[in-house]
């Protein structure tokens, strides 16, 4: 089996994806948030990687995504860009940097691109977002959408809780989400819906679905970094498959560092460079008549 789900060498062409699609074959998208991680994901297959404001929460130990900004963001996408050379690489917007007008969206849009070499990149919400998803696109910046559970707007929503449960409330998912392709997203992320309606969208939808707790028939799935491998403490949302628990395994690891530094077994010789006698010997000459020089001026 290809490690890539993509039959084109080098970077994946953002118009293959809609191809990908039509060939019925899923896609996986992940988050990373540096270099290491952006290179592991380009290494594992991963077609998509997203600089996610979840870094927000995961990276700098927010309570939520709201406080992170674009240049904290821009900063990591950097980190990533240079890592991950084959997936596309997708910035999401912060809260605020979209909100306000099309033209701060846009302005904010050709930041990632320009400074930080995104491919695309990822905002929330649809209505008044459709504008901004027009205005960017218009502008060269190829847009995800994003629909169902929006982190940004959580508190409006209720919280953090599954979306489309309602007869009503689908259809206005299921709109919200054929709107967003019509105002030129390339693809949507579908969080939190219930299977059966992020099916029916999928269905309805020319462009890819990327789900995350929207169940199987979505033409993509995406994790968050560190719920996935296991590096984030707090309580994992019901969607989440850990693949590894390397939290414990770097705690194990630095608890065997603090030891070995306290009861001197580390460094050993290995561990350190030597120097030839002779010039030890020079360096020891140098360092008593130094110290005899320092002795008769006290």
């Amino acid at each position: 089996m290809s490690k890539y789900a993509s039959w084109t060498h080098g970077k994946l062409p953002l118009t293959e994806l809609a191809e990908l699609k039509r060939r019925g074959q899923k896609l996986t998208m992940v988050t990373a948030y540096d270099f290491p991680s952006g290179r592991i994901a380009d290494e594992a297959g991963v077609e998509i990687v997203l600089v996610g404001d979840s870094a927000g929460m995961v990276v700098l130990g927010n309570e939520s995504t709201v406080p992170v900004t674009v240049d904290e963001l821009l900063m990591l996408t950097r980190a990533v860009t240079r890592g991950a050379k084959r997936p596309l690489v997708i910035a999401d917007l912060p809260f605020g940097s979209f909100q306000v007008s099309d033209d701060e969206a846009v302005s904010n849009a050709i930041r990632f691109v320009k400074e930080a070499d995104a491919d695309a990149v990822k905002l929330e919400g649809a209505g008044p977002t459709l504008s901004r998803v027009r205005a960017i696109v218009g502008a060269g910046v190829p847009v995800m959408g994003h629909v169902g559970l929006t982190p940004q707007s959580a508190t409006m929503l209720g919280g953090f809780k599954a979306q489309g449960r309602t007869a009503e409330k689908a259809e206005r998912l299921y709109e919200d989400a054929l709107a967003l392709q019509g105002a030129g997203c390339f693809a949507i992320v579908l969080e939190a819906v219930p299977a059966a309606v992020a099916a029916r969208v999928t269905e309805a939808l020319e462009v890819p679905t990327i789900g995350i707790g929207a169940g199987a028939s979505c033409d993509g799935q995406v994790l968050v970094w560190h719920d996935l491998l296991g590096l984030y403490e707090g309580k994992a949302p019901r969607f989440v498959k850990r693949y590894a628990d390397l939290a414990s395994e770097a705690r194990r690891a630095l608890e065997a560092y603090v030891e070995d530094v306290r009861e001197g077994r580390f460094p050993e010789e290995q561990h350190t460079y030597a120097i030839p006698e002779d010039e030890l010997a020079a360096f020891e000459g140098w360092v008593a008549a130094h110290q005899g020089v320092q002795a008769e001026r006290q």
